[in-house]
């Protein structure tokens, strides 16, 4: 069977899995179980906000309080995800969290919701896997340290139990010996390997010297590594020649496929009817500032610093006087970032008003998610 370039950036040998199924399409919920690690490998992708930080993100929404589950949940049905894939860290530093999170997801949304977890091999334990089958994990991705094959055996524990076992590593410029010895030990003991495009990220060269390390961008566009694609798609025809399901991930299908799509369907999910959705799912949108808590410097802190609810009583009194002076426009209170809601062509009509009465009008073209990154914003 030869390797296949698939439409989403990707090359494939077999069969693609239900977890790559589902993530390449936006269906799958990213479980951010926990920033602690007991493995410290130098191409660790995770930003410093959670590298080594005992936090718990869905998507792109920080779960202020893990024993809460409303707002994980709430996620889920904003983009409408069909899976979850629970990741880290290594989500085994926690394991109560991660079978109490696959329950509930399992009860919330039913047996056909997917979840696949990425977990090294340092705490694997047949213990540790019977209680996250039991919980309803429907595939483990195993990731092995390739400088150390001293725990590669605890692979094998995969089988004791009925779910896809896979393998999940970064291909590693001058690591192709290395990992064929993998491959070689794996076959027969997983369904697949799933091999991703290494990524020179920013917490890499606040742990590592990246000069010292050898590894560079490809390009001035790209986090990928120069040379990890090409030796992946060689590795892919290894394992192809020991007949394992093999997938080459990039940086590509990460970027422009996966997050985009995620995106797009949150943005389903969340558009208010006053929005305008972009082809890319980001959303336009009137806004009306209070003074003091418009985007510019320092825009977050100032957020997170305001009183809550003093500043929910100025956007009420806010949108009950530009109601009076504006006729049947709505104005909806954004809790989130502080700030009235409406549409695009609202704000531009009524601008002048708006700043009468004390407050900034500006149209802001922003993602849907839950941070709400801005990437535009015209202020009237």
């Amino acid at each position: 069977m030869a390797v296949e370039k698939t439409n989403f950036h990707s090359y494939c040998s077999g069969k693609l899995h239900k977890g790559c199924e589902l993530c390449v399409q936006g269906k799958k919920l990213v479980l951010f179980i926990t920033g602690r690690c007991a493995q410290r490998c130098f191409y660790c992708p995770i930003n410093e906000k959670k590298y080594g930080q005992d936090v718990v993100y869905a998507n792109e929404w920080k779960i202020e309080d893990p024993k809460d589950p409303k707002e994980l949940l709430e996620e889920a049905r904003l983009t409408r995800a069909c899976g979850a894939g629970i990741t880290g860290g290594d989500p085994l530093m926690d394991l109560d969290r991660c079978v109490d999170y696959i329950t509930l997801l399992k009860k919330e949304f039913g047996k056909r919701f997917h979840i696949h977890l990425y977990t090294p091999l340092k705490l694997v334990s047949e213990q540790a896997l019977a209680r996250l089958h039991q919980a309803g994990l429907d595939e483990i991705r195993f990731h092995p340290d390739l400088d150390d094959d001293s725990l590669w055996p605890r692979l094998s524990l995969g089988r004791k139990f009925k779910w896809e076992v896979g393998v999940e590593i970064p291909v590693i410029p001058g690591y192709e010996a290395k990992t064929k010895k993998l491959i070689d030990f794996m076959a027969g003991k997983v369904d697949f390997l799933n091999l991703n495009e290494l990524e020179v990220s920013d917490t890499q060269a606040a742990h590592y010297s990246l000069d010292r390390l050898g590894f560079i961008p490809k390009d001035d566009v790209s986090y990928g590594a120069k040379g990890s694609v090409e030796l992946g798609l060689g590795l892919v025809e290894y394992a192809q020649s020991k007949g394992i399901d093999t997938h080459l991930c990039t940086a590509q299908l990460k970027d422009s496929v996966q997050v985009q799509m995620r995106i797009k369907r949150r943005a389903q999910g969340v558009a208010l009817p006053t929005d305008i959705k972009t082809s890319e799912g980001l959303l336009i949108r009137g806004c009306v500032y209070l003074p003091g808590l418009a985007p510019g410097v320092s825009y977050r802190a100032k957020i997170a610093a305001a009183d809550k609810t003093a500043t929910m009583k100025r956007l009420e009194e806010a949108a009950g006087k530009l109601k009076v002076s504006s006729g049947s426009t709505k104005f909806q209170i954004d809790d989130f970032k502080l700030r009235l809601l409406t549409s695009k062509d609202a704000v531009k009509r009524l601008a002048k008003v708006i700043k009468k009465a004390g407050f900034i009008p500006a149209i802001v073209e922003e993602y849907p998610t839950r941070d709400g990154i801005e990437m535009d914003i015209e202020f009237l």
